[in-house]
């Protein structure tokens, strides 16, 4: 058992006590109210079943005695008339929990105090966007998408409001192109809710916006109430076309907001979510055109190679590119036969000297000179025929190369005739095979394209 001293208990309730509470919002009713001479504020604050004893020091009090006052759910200080604290007054009492261990007691020090008609309002807030937190209105998942730069878009909001002309404004330097219909409606006041409900409804049943622009300038909780409403809110759950909000100030916040696909800070950034700035938009233009250029440069050069390359291989094995390339090998056999045939008959010409020699000493001058001119005469004669046969192998070689060249269905390209098939691979021999818009592929000596046939 761990016995504690009245001063460990004291100091642990202490730290208990304002770690858990070191800023509260509380309402009660004043009483035993003293001012001394030091200008603090002592006095009790109580309602049926409790009190807590407060004290407001005096460097606290100024602001109040300026006449502002601090909305509890937004931190904003409003003007308003200033605080005239006497007993019974309701009041609400922002400030820290402190404990008074010499005396083992603790009290609420005050930082404001205001009288308690806002924060009647914070709760009635609170309360409602409990409520409807627990009802789904809030889920993320049910959110639409804002659409980017919308063309038709439905403004909800008073017509001679100074939201309305700061969201043309923007609207009018980005929004080119784009048709903005205004739904009137008060957008403060008892008669508020119900209107604004009623322009939502109607504007979800024309059905004719891209988006709901639901806006209103700035002010007071009390001013800004329709957005805090029931009526309000159930109207933007229901509606099926996106909604964006930009009610009041940066620092306002209401349950419409947490309704709303987006929430923009003013009705100025609810214009600018909208549309994007001309020279932002240009530049992204100007990025797709280049992104796009590029793309298709690429695929069509990898189509232009691979087309040269086809053609190439078409041309190298085409009848008429194999017949040149055997005649020149052909010609090149002549040219080594005739070379060959040089050769041998000097080397049989010395032979035949030699022997033509020995023959002259044997049976004498002229029957040798008789045969050698017979020699002669065969060898010409076997040289002429020789090359005759040679000739005569190219002749026919050269009629079968133009033979097939003139039965080259691609030879009359080169000429300028073309080609001339329908979209089924048929060749078009007639024009009574075709009728006007029907699309046809023509093909010439370099390349092919499509046309369309025309009256």
């Amino acid at each position: 058992m761990h016995i504690f001293t009245v001063q460990t208990l004291t100091q642990a309730i202490k730290d208990i006590l304002e770690g858990e509470f070191p800023f509260v919002w509380v309402r009660g009713q004043v009483s035993n109210l003293s001012r001394p001479p030091s200008g603090h504020v002592y006095f009790t604050l109580k309602d049926h079943d409790a009190i807590v004893n407060v004290v407001w020091f005096k460097g606290a009090q100024p602001l109040m005695d300026e006449g502002e006052r601090i909305n509890p759910l937004t931190g904003e200080v409003e003007l308003g008339p200033g605080l005239v604290l006497e007993n019974d007054l309701e009041v609400l009492v922002a400030g820290h929990i402190n404990v008074y261990p010499p005396r083992g007691v603790y009290q609420l020090v005050a930082e404001l105090v205001q009288e308690k008609g806002l924060g009647e309002l914070a709760v009635a807030f609170e309360a409602l966007k409990t409520k409807l937190a627990a009802q789904g209105y809030f889920d993320p998942d049910r959110k639409l998408a804002i659409p980017s730069n919308p063309r038709q878009v439905a403004v909800i909001t008073a017509p001679q409001g100074a939201a309305l002309q700061d969201f043309l404004r923007i609207a009018e330097n980005r929004g080119f192109g784009s048709t903005i219909r205004v739904y009137p409606s008060l957008m403060q006041g008892e008669a508020a809710p119900a209107q604004i409900a009623a322009a939502l409804d109607l504007v979800d049943q024309e059905n004719w916006a891209q988006v709901i622009v639901l806006i209103r300038g700035g002010g007071s909780l009390e001013d800004l109430w329709a957005f805090n409403t029931e009526v309000v809110a159930t109207a933007m759950f229901q509606a099926r076309l996106p909604i964006i909000t930009g009610v009041g100030h940066e620092v306002d916040t209401t349950i419409a907001d947490f309704i709303a696909d987006e929430r923009a800070a003013t009705p100025t950034h609810a214009a600018q979510i909208l549309w994007t700035e001309r020279d932002a938009l240009k530049q992204q233009v100007d990025e797709a055109f280049l992104d796009l250029s590029q793309v298709t440069n690429r695929f069509v050069m990898g189509y232009l190679d691979q087309l040269t390359a086809i053609r190439q291989t078409l041309l190298w094995n085409s009848p008429t590119r194999r017949i040149e390339r055997d005649i020149l090998a052909l010609d090149s056999l002549f040219l080594r036969l005739e070379h060959a045939m040089g050769t041998f008959f000097q080397d049989h010409a010395q032979d035949f000297s030699r022997s033509r020699d020995g023959l002259l000493q044997t049976f004498g001058p002229l029957t040798m000179a008789q045969r050698r001119t017979e020699a002669e005469k065969m060898s010409t004669a076997l040289h002429r025929a020789g090359l005759d046969f040679i000739q005569g192998q190219l002749n026919v070689l050269r009629s079968t190369h133009m033979d097939l060249v003139s039965l080259d269905p691609l030879a009359p390209l080169a000429r300028g005739y073309a080609l001339v098939s329908d979209g089924q691979g048929r060749f078009v021999r007639s024009y009574q095979q075709v009728s006007p818009g029907d699309e046809l592929q023509v093909r010439v000596y370099d390349g092919e394209f499509d046309v369309e046939v025309s009256l």
